[in-house]
C-alpha cells in the first residue's frame, strides 16, 4: 500500500475547533461522583486505579494526542506510537517498531512487530501504521499534530510487506523517527473522513465508558501484546480546584492527581518534578498596536517575571529567556531573561504614541481556566503590570474548546489585537518543534514572518549533532532581537499529589502522556 496526498490550504485549527466542539457539546459542567464501584467512599479495590485530572480530555482523538488534556490518557496508554521518546534520557525506545533506519536521503524504513492486534482485533501491519500516519499527516481532518510536528509537508508511507514500513519525506530529515513518536496508531479501521471520539488502539487500557462531564473509564487489555499493566481498570474524573483535587488524594477518593502546588493542601503527598512547559505571552503580529515592535518589547520589559515566580510559583518555577528550557537541543544558555523596566515600558510605550501607534487600543488576553495553578492570578497580574505600562487590555478566561480558536491557524482576525497567554511543552526534546511552530512564516501557531527567521529556520532543520545545538541557538537569539513575537515568563515545575496505596516516578513528561503502565501497587 502507497499513500500519499498533494498539499492542502491550512484549515487545521477550523477542523480541530469543530471537531472539539461537537464533543464538548456532549459535555456539562464536570459534577464526578467520588464513589468506589461497590457504592461506598473511598479509593476502590486493588484492581482500580483513581486518576483525577484538571478538566475533562475535550477528546480523546488520537491524532490530537499531542494536546496535553487528550495526550494524558490517550498517548501510550490506548493507542501507541511506533517508537517511544524516553523522557528521562530524551532516547527513543522501540515500540511497535523494533529497529529503524536511514535507507536514503529522503527515506526511512521502520521493521515493525508481529504479534501485536488492536483492540478490535484488528492485526497490526505495516498497512495500518501506514493508514494511521497518512490519515494524522496528509488527510484532510485537520490533526493537531499535523500541525504540531509537520505543518504542510506531507509523508509517502508505503508498507512493502507486512512487517515492513518505508517513509519517504520530501526533504532530508535527521529526526523523523522522533517525530513519528507523536503519531498514535490507530486501527485502519478508524475514519479518515471524521474526528473519533473513542480510539481504537493497540494499548494496554482499552476505552471502557466515557461519561461526559462525569467520569471516564479505562479496562486493561487482555490481549496486549506487552507486559499486562497492573491494574484492571483506570477511572479519571476531573476538578478544576486544585484545592479539591488535592483533598480526593488525602482524602483516599483519588490514587494521582495532576497539576497541584504545595498551596493546595497536599502535604506530604505532593511530588514536585520539573517538566516541559514554558509559559508565554504570543503576540499576534498584524493588527496595531502589537504590529509594532516596541509595544512587544514594552510588554517584555513590563512584566516583572522574578516577582510572578516568587509569589506564585516558587516551588522551582524558573524565569525564562525563551520557549524552551534547559536540556531540550537548541536551548541558548547565553540569552538572559527580560530585565523588568516599568519605566522602560512607559517610554517604548510613549514613544510609539508619539509615532501616531494607537496604544490605546484594547488588547484582548485569553486565558485558559485551569490550564495550571494559579493561572487565573497569573492572568491578572499580567493585566495589571500591563496597565502599568500604559496598554488597555482585556483579560478573557475561557474553555478549552475557545482557548483552541485563538491559538492555532487560521488565527481569529475579529477581535483586534490578541496577546494569548500559552503553555508550551516541547515532549520531543528539539527545538524544531517549538520554533516551526511559533517562529516560522505560516507555522500552526505563528502571527509573524520574517525572511531572515524563516532561513535559519529551514537551515537548522537538516542539521545534526553540535551544528544543530548551534543553529538553533542563533534562531532564538535572532528572534528576540528582530522579531519578539513572544514574551517568555517562566519554566514551569509542576507537582502531582500521589496516594500511600501508589509507587509512580513522575517525569518531564507526565503532564502530557500519564503512562499507567508505569504505576503499580505500593509494597
Amino acid at each position: 500500500m502507497k499513500l500519499s496526498s498533494p498539499r492542502r490550504t491550512a484549515t487545521r485549527a477550523s477542523a480541530v475547533a469543530a471537531g472539539i466542539a461537537s464533543i464538548a457539546l456532549l459535555a456539562s459542567c464536570s459534577v464526578a461522583n467520588s464513589e468506589s464501584p461497590d457504592g461506598g467512599e473511598g479509593g476502590g479495590g486493588d484492581d482500580m486505579l483513581r486518576v483525577v485530572l484538571p478538566q475533562e480530555p475535550p477528546t480523546l482523538e488520537a491524532c490530537d494526542a499531542n494536546l496535553t488534556s487528550t495526550g494524558v490518557v490517550v498517548r501510550s496508554t490506548v493507542t501507541e506510537p511506533l517508537v517511544e521518546r524516553n523522557p528521562s534520557t530524551g532516547d527513543l525506545d522501540p515500540l511497535l517498531a523494533t529497529e529503524w533506519e536511514q535507507t536514503g536521503d529522503t527515506e526511512w524504513t521502520f521493521t515493525l512487530r508481529d504479534d501485536v492486534t488492536f483492540q478490535d482485533g484488528t492485526p497490526f501491519d505495516a498497512e495500518a501504521a501506514a493508514y494511521s500516519i497518512d490519515r494524522a499527516v496528509n488527510g484532510d481532518l485537520g490533526c493537531n499534530v499535523e500541525g504540531y510536528i509537520f505543518g504542510d509537508e506531507d509523508l509517502e508511507v508505503e508498507a512493502t510487506d507486512a512487517t515492513t514500513l518505508t517513509v519517504t519525506t520530501p526533504s532530508a530529515d535527521p529526526i523523523l523517527p522522533l517525530k513519528l513518536s507523536f503519531i498514535e496508531i490507530v486501527s485502519p479501521e478508524t475514519s479518515n473522513t471524521e474526528f473519533v471520539r473513542e480510539p481504537i488502539g493497540t494499548g494496554p487500557y482499552a476505552i471502557g465508558e466515557w461519561q461526559a462531564g462525569t467520569k471516564l473509564t479505562l479496562d486493561r487489555n487482555d490481549d496486549y501484546w506487552g507486559d499486562a499493566p497492573q491494574f484492571a481498570a483506570v477511572e479519571y474524573q476531573w476538578r478544576s480546584e486544585g484545592t479539591v483535587r488535592a483533598a480526593m488524594i488525602t482524602s483516599g477518593e483519588a490514587d494521582i492527581a495532576l497539576g497541584l502546588s504545595a498551596e493546595d493542601g497536599i502535604g506530604d503527598l505532593g511530588v514536585s518534578y520539573p517538566n516541559n512547559e514554558t509559559i508565554a505571552l504570543r503576540f499576534s503580529g498584524q493588527t496595531a498596536p502589537l504590529d509594532d515592535i516596541r509595544i512587544r518589547q514594552a510588554i517584555n520589559f513590563a512584566i516583572d517575571r522574578e516577582g510572578i515566580v516568587s509569589s506564585l510559583y516558587p516551588d522551582g518555577d524558573k524565569v525564562a529567556a525563551q520557549l524552551i528550557p534547559e536540556g531540550i537541543v537548541g536551548f541558548n544558555a547565553d540569552l538572559e531573561p527580560w530585565a523588568y523596566d516599568p519605566e522602560k515600558a512607559k517610554e517604548l510605550v510613549e514613544e510609539a504614541k508619539a509615532d501616531g501607534v494607537p496604544v490605546d487600543t484594547k488588547i484582548l488576553m485569553p486565558v485558559r481556566t485551569a490550564q495550571f495553578p494559579k493561572v487565573s492570578e497569573l492572568g491578572e497580574v499580567l493585566r495589571e503590570q500591563l496597565a502599568a505600562a500604559g496598554l488597555n487590555v482585556e483579560l478573557r478566561m475561557v474553555d478549552t474548546t475557545q482557548h483552541l480558536q485563538y491559538q492555532l491557524s487560521p488565527f481569529v482576525t475579529n477581535e483586534g489585537p490578541i496577546a494569548m497567554l500559552i503553555q508550551h511543552g516541547n515532549q520531543a526534546g528539539d527545538a524544531q518543534f517549538t520554533v516551526e511552530q511559533y517562529m516560522l512564516t505560516g507555522g500552526a501557531q505563528s502571527e509573524f514572518g520574517d525572511p531572515g527567521l524563516d532561513e535559519l529556520i529551514n537551515t537548522a532543520r537538516t542539521l545534526t549533532d553540535e551544528e544543530r545545538q548551534t543553529a538553533y541557538e542563533e534562531v532564538f537569539a535572532f528572534e528576540r532581537e528582530n522579531v519578539t513575537a513572544l514574551a517568555p515568563i517562566a519554566h514551569q515545575t509542576v507537582m502531582l499529589g500521589l496516594s500511600d496505596r501508589v509507587t509512580y516516578e513522575p517525569n518531564s513528561s507526565t503532564g502530557d502522556e500519564l503512562r499507567i503502565k508505569e504505576v503499580s501497587l505500593a509494597g
